[in-house]
């Protein structure tokens, strides 16, 4: 699976995790350099707490646009530090 936004992949894997419809990357496919970290927050009640972030690709900037979960619940452990996408960040396949 690829992630990308602005003609530039974000991530790639073939080992994400889908849950919920959202296919959750491994922290170590990720290109970091386009990744800064939002002062947002959710909760979900199973997975914990979200914690998000901003995606810059040269002068553009996508707020909000993936989010981690750093620390999960119990049942969602499968996913804890992996990272997803929306706001326009298209999830493709490989």
């Amino acid at each position: 699976m690829r992630a990308i936004w602005k003609n530039t992949v974000l991530a790639e894997s073939e080992e994400t995790i889908e849950v919920e419809g959202n296919h959750y990357f491994p922290p170590s496919s990720l290109q970091w350099d386009y990744f800064h970290q939002s002062d947002r927050h959710s909760t979900c009640p199973w997975k914990g707490e979200a914690s998000y972030f901003n995606i810059q690709v040269g002068t553009f900037e996508n707020k909000d646009a993936a989010w981690t979960y750093p620390q999960t619940e119990e049942a969602a452990k499968e996913i804890e530090g992996f990272v997803a996408f929306w706001k326009g960040v298209q999830v493709v396949g490989s």
